[in-house]
């Protein structure tokens, strides 16, 4: 683990939870436990380490953000993840919810369209002590076919439609969690059962589109 001294804002890392996701209804143990853990202001900017508990986005750079706290929360209650998972994450961005699912799951595989992004994640993770996680750079419009079936996908850009290969890779009895729209969107959590999917759309949010680039 690094030994950055910001390691030790554990008060800020309490009070994000406790305000922001305790309160707002999050309750599985292990999300709390791992949004605490994960040093966040280690992965926002330099210049807004004293803002990286804020209750909204912040900018990554390359007109991108690291996700509001709650949401990067409920999207990962919502995967049910369990510590043998293997998940596949699209959109790396600052590697802020890469590690969350490191924390809670078997095997992270996360990609990333923009190459600057993903080599600051991979190196920040690194540094981090994560090695249990595989870093792609490109288009996540298709997944990882050569590591599918996933237990579990999270997508954290916004595609217009679903796209087909998020539900192929899935393995029966897994869990996609996965933004939906243009003007208006909507996370939808799918669960494959056989050749069934049972979609659920759930609350409203507004992230980038997925085909101009991801976001964490």
């Amino acid at each position: 683990m690094t030994d950055d001294p910001r390691m030790e804002n554990r008060d800020g890392r309490e009070e994000m939870v406790r305000t922001q996701i305790v309160s707002r209804g999050i309750s599985d143990e292990g999300v709390l436990a791992a949004m605490r853990k994960v040093p966040r202001e280690l992965l926002v900017r330099t210049e807004d380490y004293r803002c990286a508990f804020y209750d909204g986005p912040l900018s990554i750079g390359c007109g991108q953000t690291i996700s509001q706290p709650y949401i990067v929360a409920y999207m990962t209650e919502l995967l049910g993840l369990g510590s043998g998972d293997r998940v596949l994450e699209i959109g790396t961005g600052s590697g802020y919810q890469t590690a969350i699912l490191a924390e809670l799951a078997a095997a992270v595989f996360t990609v990333e369209i923009i190459p600057e992004l993903s080599e600051r994640a991979r190196g920040a993770l690194a540094a981090m002590g994560y090695s249990n996680i595989e870093f792609r750079t490109g288009d996540g419009r298709d997944g990882w076919p050569e590591e599918a079936p996933f237990d579990a996908i999270i997508v954290t850009a916004a595609p217009e439609y679903m796209p087909p290969a998020m539900k192929e890779q899935l393995a029966d009895g897994g869990r996609l969690v996965i933004p939906v729209g243009s003007s208006a969107q909507y996370i939808h959590r799918i669960v494959r059962r056989g050749d069934d999917f049972e979609d659920d759309g759930l609350i409203a949010v507004r992230f980038v589109p997925l085909t101009g680039g991801a976001i964490e």
